[in-house]
Formats: structure tokens, sequence, C-alpha cells
């Protein structure tokens, strides 16, 4: 297979079929009280984690070590699956849990094997910093400090807005709206 091609294919589907697959989501969801709540809470914990990431994120400028990349050198992806695991729990339904796992890994794997091997090309530093830093789920330690002390830099609110990230923070009260709409 070439990976390659799949994953500049799975680049440029990931938000066709993302709409696909939300258009599922809203005629499927049953959500609850509960099941709102508790999924709203984890999706939230995405949505900052992503907020956090793109402020420390210059794309194809500088490889990013600080804020969320000095523990994963996928916090952008590790919120989405966040928030996508918490519009699950708020859906009430396991396949549609099921369906966006299969989506995240079908998608984003091979994009993230994409960026990390065109991180690799723009900065020579890149190998030395995923081998202190795990790909996509944080191992407790910051890895980066071994690797870039004294490189940090703190979160901008201009690369936050910058980067665009307000969108998925609207995408958020978007769902929660549509979920609390389906309680009615």
């Amino acid at each position: 297979m070439n990976w390659k091609r799949y994953a500049e294919t799975a680049a440029r589907m990931r938000v066709p079929s993302g709409f696909g697959l939300l258009a599922v989501y809203v005629v499927c969801a049953r959500p609850a009280a509960v099941s709102v709540a508790v999924g709203a809470a984890v999706a939230l914990l995405g949505i900052l984690l992503r907020a956090c990431a793109t402020g420390h994120l210059e794309k194809n400028q500088r490889l990013a070590t600080s804020g969320p990349y000095a523990y994963t050198r996928n916090p952008l992806y590790l919120g989405s699956a966040l928030v996508a695991l918490g519009f699950a729990i708020a859906a009430r339904v396991w396949w549609l849990g099921l369906s966006f796992a299969a989506y995240l890994a079908a998608v984003y794997l091979p994009v993230v094997w994409e960026e990390e091997a065109r991180l690799a090309e723009l900065f020579p530093e890149f190998s030395r910093y995923a081998a202190a830093v795990p790909r996509f789920w944080p191992a407790g330690r910051r890895g980066a400090a071994a690797v870039y002390s004294g490189a940090s830099t703190g979160f901008r609110w201009a690369l936050y807005w910058k980067n665009q990230e307000y969108n998925a923070s609207l995408g958020y009260l978007f769902g929660l709206i549509v979920l609390l709409w389906k309680m009615r």
C-alpha cells in the first residue's frame, strides 16, 4: 500500500467525510441529561487541550515542543479524540463511538505519519524530539524538556487566533446545542 497517497487522500477527505459522520450522529444520537453532562465535560477537556496546543503552534516555522507538545507530539489529535469520545458518550449509541474510533484511525493516523515525515524534513531536530516525546498518549513526563531545555515558549493568543482554533470551540457549542435540542 502506498501510505503517502493514502495519507494525502485521507487529508483531503477529512472534512467531507467528517460532515457525513456528523449527519449520521445528528440523526442517531439519543442523548439524556446525564450522558450530555458527562460527554460535554470529556469533550471540553479535548477542546481545552486543542486550544492550549494551538497557542504554541507556529506551523512550518518552528518545531512545537512547549506546552502540550512537551508531553505528546500530537496534542491536537489527542484533543480531537477526547472531543469525539465526549460526544460519543453524550449520544448514548455505542456504535457511534466505534464509528468515531474507526474514523479517527482511518483518517488521522495516516495524516499523522505524513505530517511527521514532513516535520522530519523541515526540522533536523525532529528525530531527537520524536525519541523523547510519545506520538499520541502522554507518558506523564515532560519528554521535550530533556531535549530542549530552555527552548520553551509560552502560550500566545495570537497563535490561537491565527490557527483559527476558535472554530473547534464553535463546533463544540453547536454540538451541545444539537444534543440539547434532541433531548427535548
